[in-house]
């Protein structure tokens, strides 16, 4: 072969590019085609129709009054799959831990505990709601007892409240407190721990549903009917032994408050009225998480006293 002429190329040769060349065109053409085409990550939730995603992890739509919710810009994170909180000792990366988790029955004492982080770090940092950093709810496991209690915080971190003489029986604490992370942001949370008062334990039946309630000398009547996974207007009103209503004040920045607790498992539910009354009337907003009886706390305020009303509500 002369040097500069062309150069000779074998048939088989050239039959072999020819071939590999075409596969390298489809390889290309097909990665393009699939990355035009790419199936959803299946680790990732599908988006619904209205916004929310789906799928562990993800964001869900929720019922009227259930599930993570916003309350006063901050994310509220509620312990109890159906809505009903307080079921848990550890939610939303913080855990109550209680100093002293055994009282003494027909003995005054004081209940000390601390909220820790995810690193078990004591929290200090806690914002206002309803006039106080925390509130703290005890309650008999048969509904017999209740407290609301208003604890004050030490530099480090502990929580600390008088109680009075109790029975004895098992108990449950649940510290209700919107914590301020490192960043700023505030999260809603309940928490819930069980406490002991040894002694001989008589478990009291729940008292019959009532729509009315009396407690030194004023009555509370609601008008509503609660139903599973709505949220339904409860308007009470309470009146004296005259028959006219109280005058009512208001106490934590409302007109009053309601706790329920669900019989058997305890759930908790904190329902906060209606800025503004209605006449006479407090309005609450329930959403009952399941069927069940439960059992209703108001708390109001008459003549600078803070009274309790209470109720056994079932829902069907």
């Amino acid at each position: 072969m002369a040097a500069g002429g062309p150069v000779a190329v074998d048939r088989e040769t050239l039959r072999l590019a020819l071939v590999v060349g075409g596969l390298v065109l489809a390889v290309l053409l097909g990665f393009g085609l699939g990355r035009m085409n790419a199936p959803a990550d299946p680790a990732r939730p599908a988006a619904t129709a209205s916004g929310a995603t789906t799928g562990d992890g993800g964001m869900h739509a929720h019922a009227p009054g259930t599930g993570a919710h916003s309350h006063d810009g901050a994310t509220v994170t509620q312990g109890g799959g159906d809505g009903a909180a307080g079921l848990s000792i550890t939610s939303a990366g913080y855990t109550l831990v209680p100093s002293n988790a055994e009282l003494t029955a027909g003995r005054a004492g004081e209940l000390r505990f601390q909220i820790r982080d995810d690193k078990r770090r004591a929290v200090t940092r806690f914002a206002v709601v309803h006039d106080k950093p925390m509130h703290v709810i005890v309650v008999r496991r048969d509904l017999s007892g209740y407290l609301h209690l208003h604890p004050t915080m030490a530099a480090d971190g502990t929580w600390s409240v008088p109680l009075g003489p109790i029975e004895a029986g098992s108990w449950r604490m649940y510290a209700d407190f919107t914590a301020v992370a490192d960043d700023g942001g505030q999260v809603a949370v309940v928490l819930g721990a069980d406490l002991a008062a040894p002694g001989a334990y008589r478990p009291r039946p729940l008292p019959a549903a009532a729509t009315s309630a009396t407690v030194d000398g004023f009555t509370a009547a609601y008008t509503g009917t609660p139903e599973v996974g709505r949220s339904v207007p409860l308007r009470f009103r309470i009146t004296g032994a005259d028959g006219a209503a109280a005058p009512l004040q208001p106490y934590l920045g409302a007109f009053g408050h309601l706790v329920a607790l669900r019989e058997g498992d305890l759930g908790y539910l904190h329902v906060h009225p209606e800025p503004v009354r209605d006449g006479d009337e407090v309005t609450f907003w329930l959403t009952a998480p399941g069927p069940g009886n439960y059992r209703m706390f108001l708390d109001f305020q008459v003549g600078g006293v803070v009274r309790t009303a209470e109720f056994t509500l079932t829902v069907a």
